[in-house]
């Protein structure tokens, strides 16, 4: 395969409007499909589609293939794997890649003093078993998540999630118990404050009106929250503000969950972006990268807390032992370079992105850390108004250019593309994206 974009038929191509034909009257409409991309294969970076059109991904499955597409380690990893056995629920048996795996997830969690895991299928299924564990294990009722989070749309993870409306119209009543607070978007503050101030204003707010006036600390199992909020728009929590309210959840018991399902496996430019601040959670939910495209999800915590006895929560297929291999080729992968890779090429990417802002007055704000990397639109730089439209159009005026970038919040645009991306690579992205802006800018749409 080619190392950068060919489009070689309109799109899209014949082949793929026929299987989108056939689509849309079997699957769910539930889905979002931002663009008519029907993948045949992948490898690295770099995606082909059914018609022969090749594509630069910087989406990667939304942000799940961590390693590229096929890697050959993990291939070989899933495939020795199956070839010894599919299946055998870890809820009833034991096996070695489950075990490897939960001593590998001991060692790169950023908690001291033991630390357990519990295997899942998914981002979503991670959140539920923080929230449930929160709930045995501090005999409390209630959780805190913040205004633009987004943990999952299971009804439990749903609660929590306050990221589009749509994500919860019609499934109400929610699980109670939930309380919502402001999240430090530093570039548009939601109380208002300046960019400095900003997080300590939303803790302040957090604590002395929320939980002086809605819930009282001592019933709070939990604060539930992304150190950069993923579908929110990829805002990145300043230190100072996850550092507040680790001190702030200690000294009312409350266990602190990091949602690190998209930050975390190494997107960062660390294993987990919570790093950056030094705060030490008590829980950690995991999945998208964690298995570079193998269904997985990992509730990580310290063992003290994750002590509830057998029969409490299980799961059939979850560390299913082909995932299990996946993640231990994946992890494996972050260590020897991967890893580092994506805190390089994430600081080249973020520089021509920003250079782009002399040119593009559309852009408001450029942020992220590693290659998890938000670029917010907006149709006046002074007002901040909102380009929710223009992103939409800049999306899809980049797939006709050859690559792949997805919406993140109401008007950005995230890059969050395999940690295996070149330079090079992040320089094709950053000469389409210029084209796509200019296009929207000339059209209006």
């Amino acid at each position: 395969m080619t190392t950068a974009p060919d489009i070689k038929t309109a799109l899209p191509g014949p082949k793929a409007k026929a299987l989108i034909d056939r689509d849309r009257t079997v699957v769910s409409p539930s889905y979002t499909r931002g663009y008519p991309l029907v993948i045949e294969r992948g490898a690295g970076a770099i995606v082909e589609d059914v018609d022969g059109n090749v594509f630069l991904d910087c989406s990667a499955g939304i942000a799940v293939n961590s390693t590229g597409h096929s890697h050959p380690d993990v291939v070989r990893a899933i495939v020795e794997q199956a070839q010894k056995f599919l299946h055998m629920s870890g809820t009833d048996f034991y096996y070695e890649p489950q075990v490897r795996l939960a001593e590998e997830l001991a060692a790169i969690a950023p908690i001291h003093g033991g630390v357990r895991s519990f295997f899942g299928n998914s981002g979503t299924e991670a959140i539920e078993a923080c929230i449930k564990l929160a709930r045995y294990t501090t005999g409390r009722q209630n959780i805190i998540a913040f205004v633009g989070g987004f943990h999952g749309r299971s009804m439990g993870s749903l609660a929590l999630t306050a990221s589009k409306v749509t994500q919860r119209r019609g499934f109400g009543p929610l699980m109670p118990g939930v309380y919502h607070a402001p999240y430090p978007d530093t570039y548009r503050c939601p109380l208002g404050s300046s960019p400095d101030a900003c997080a300590h204003a939303c803790i302040d707010y957090l604590e002395h009106q929320l939980l002086a006036h809605l819930v009282s600390p001592d019933e709070v199992a939990a604060i539930v929250v992304e150190p950069i909020q993923g579908e929110g728009g990829y805002i990145v929590a300043p230190d100072a503000f996850l550092q507040r309210l680790r001190e702030l959840a200690a000294r009312h018991g409350i266990l602190l969950a990091a949602d690190e399902v998209q930050s975390g496996m190494g997107r960062s430019g660390r294993m987990f972006a919570i790093e950056f601040t030094g705060v030490e959670p008590d829980m950690i939910a995991i999945a998208k990268g964690i298995a570079s495209g193998m269904p997985l999800g990992v509730a990580v915590a310290r063992a003290s807390v994750m002590a509830w006895p057998p029969g409490t929560h299980a799961s059939t297929f979850g560390g299913n032992p082909v995932s299990c291999a996946a993640a231990l080729a994946t992890i494996a992968l972050l260590r020897n370079g991967i890893m580092k890779n994506a805190a390089d090429v994430g600081a080249h990417l973020m520089s021509g992105l920003k250079a782009l802002a002399d040119k593009h007055p559309m852009i408001g704000d450029v942020r992220g850390r590693g290659l998890m990397i938000g670029v917010e639109l907006v149709r006046d730089r002074s007002t901040k108004e909102r380009a929710t439209q223009e992103r939409d159009a800049v999306v899809t005026a980049a797939f006709a250019r050859g690559l792949l970038i997805l919406g993140a919040g109401k008007n950005a645009v995230r890059f969050s593309p395999p940690l295996v991306l070149t330079r090079e690579q992040a320089d094709t992205a950053v000469r389409i994206f210029d084209e796509a802006l200019t296009e929207v800018e000339k059209t209006g749409r």
